[in-house]
Order: structure tokens, then sequence, then C-alpha cells
């Protein structure tokens, strides 16, 4: 199989998850005003980010979508797309440094950023976007990026490759 069409379909995989997680998992969900996490629903961008910027930008897009056909109000589907440009930074990261940690790292306030800033046209306050959204954001991502981290290196382990060819 050639590289362009295992990246299609492992950006298909990773969409069908990104919509899959807040679609079937709500149990992992929790939701605190403008706010939710639900645990590993940022595990498909994480791993997007190993491939491709622009497959990390199409599981951004899925991950909306499947925030937005899960029935929750329409700013945490609104959030849920800012993992597109929070995964296109992060694979540019990895893309130029085979640096999973840093792009996680690096992602994670302007994740939090993203957030808070796509709430506003929803009329949260600033403690809101800032403390709630923002602040809940970052930990999120941190403890999906360590779930990210964990299963890329078994992936990588399992292949006999290191982390940044796993998926190539």
């Amino acid at each position: 199989m050639n590289n362009r069409v295992k990246k299609i379909v492992l950006a298909g995989l990773l969409v069908a998850l990104a919509i899959i997680i807040p679609v079937q998992f709500g149990f992992l969900k929790i939701v605190l005003g403008p706010f939710s996490a639900t645990l590993c629903s940022h595990v498909p961008m994480f791993l997007s980010m190993l491939i491709s910027p622009v497959v990390a930008i199409v599981v951004g897009i899925g991950s909306g979508i499947g925030f937005f056909i899960t029935g929750l109000p329409p700013y945490i589907a609104a959030r849920a797309l800012m993992h597109a440009p929070v995964g296109f930074i992060g694979a540019k990261i990895v893309q130029k440094e085979k640096n999973f940690k840093k792009a996680m790292l690096i992602t994670a306030p302007l994740h939090g950023i993203l957030e808070a800033l796509i709430v506003i046209p929803f009329g949260f306050n600033l403690y809101e976007m800032l403390v709630v959204v923002a602040l809940g954001t970052i930990i999120h991502h941190a403890m999906d990026a360590v779930i990210s981290f964990v299963l890329c290196k078994a992936m990588a382990k399992a292949q006999r490759k290191d982390l940044y060819s796993a998926f190539n």
C-alpha cells in the first residue's frame, strides 16, 4: 500500500474514533458549565500528529462532528473543532523536531486558549472562559497526552519501530 493511501486510511480510522469516543463513551464525560471533558477524546488528534498536518486537520474536524452529533450544546462541538488547529501545529512540531512530548507541551496552552476564545460568542463570562474552559482544557489535554504517549510507545514497540515511524 502506498504512503498516500495509508495516510487516507489512517485518517479515516482516526476520524471514526474521534466521532465514536464522544458518542459512545459518554460515561467518561464530565460537564461543568461551558467545559466538558471526555477522557480519551484528544487521543485521535494526538495520534494524527504523528502522521501529518493534513491528517491532523481532518481528524480535528471529525472530532467537532463527533461532539456535534452527541446532542451536547453547540459550544462544546465548537470547542472540539479547535482540535484541527491544535493538531496541525502539533503535527508541524512533530514533523520538524521529532519530539512528541514537546508538541504536547507547546500545544497545551494553545489548546486551552483556543477553546476559551471559541466560547466567547456563547456569552460566557471571563472566569468561565479562562479558568473553567482554558485551565480545564489544559488539564484534560495533559491527561490525554499521557494516554496517547503510552499508546504510541506500545504500538511502536509492538512493530519494533520508533515512535515517529510507527504510523509510516
